[in-house]
């Protein structure tokens, strides 16, 4: 096969808590990645892998849907929050991979929780870093939602001012409880999707598309 930079194919993968839970899946795929991907001292974000013309990449969460939008990376693991909030139309999710569950959540302080009602609001000031999703959700039964953009430490917005409630992902919940935070609301539950780019599954099908089989199987789909 033709190794030059037109024939790379790229995998995209989240930093993280997914990558975890993603990575056998991965392997189960048949694509192993160099032992420097598994090496906690390494400053590499591009590793080599079993085979010659495949690449990982290991980048934020946030970024994994980017880089498979623009091209850079062919194929990619990331969550339908991310998905959600870009709504890239260069993207295809073809497989849900059921890893990564967690839900995205309204939550606000356990004083206020007590007596307050979502379904009342007309106006809500928001911290997030999902704000396009946040608005979307609020819009849909006219509510106007002021959406403040973090990225991170949502739960000490409402403890310092800066907003009453916030937007997040939440599994377990003790984060939130831990900061004096209750959930009120699920905007969506989350899970891992693989994601394909559209241009490159039109110019690469039958590669891609082994691909993706590989991964369904992998999943015992």
């Amino acid at each position: 096969m033709n190794q030059s930079n037109n024939s790379k194919f790229v995998l995209a993968l989240p930093k993280g808590r997914i990558l975890d839970e993603a990575m056998p899946l991965v392997r189960a795929a048949g694509i192993l990645p160099e032992p420097a991907f598994d090496d906690p001292k390494s400053r590499l974000l591009r590793f080599a892998t079993n085979h010659p013309h495949i690449d990982i990449i290991r980048v934020r969460s946030f970024d994994v849907a980017t880089f498979v939008a623009f091209g850079a990376a062919q194929i990619g693991i990331c969550g339908n929050d991310v998905l959600m909030e870009f709504d890239y139309p260069e993207l295809y999710a073809p497989l849900d991979l059921g890893i990564g569950g967690c839900r995205l959540s309204v939550a606000e302080p356990v004083d206020l929780a007590e007596i307050d009602d979502p379904r009342r609001w007309s106006h809500v000031r928001i911290a997030t870093k999902y704000p396009e999703v946040t608005r979307r959700h609020f819009a849909a039964r006219g509510v106007q939602a002021e959406c403040i953009k973090l990225n991170g430490a949502m739960e000490l917005a409402p403890s310092l001012g800066l907003c009453s409630r916030i937007v997040d992902l939440v599994s377990t919940g003790s984060t939130l409880k831990a900061n004096g935070l209750k959930e009120v609301e699920v905007i969506a539950q989350v899970t891992s999707r693989l994601i394909v780019n559209r241009a490159a599954l039109k110019t690469r099908p039958d590669e891609i598309g082994g691909w993706v089989e590989r991964f369904r199987a992998a999943c015992g789909e």
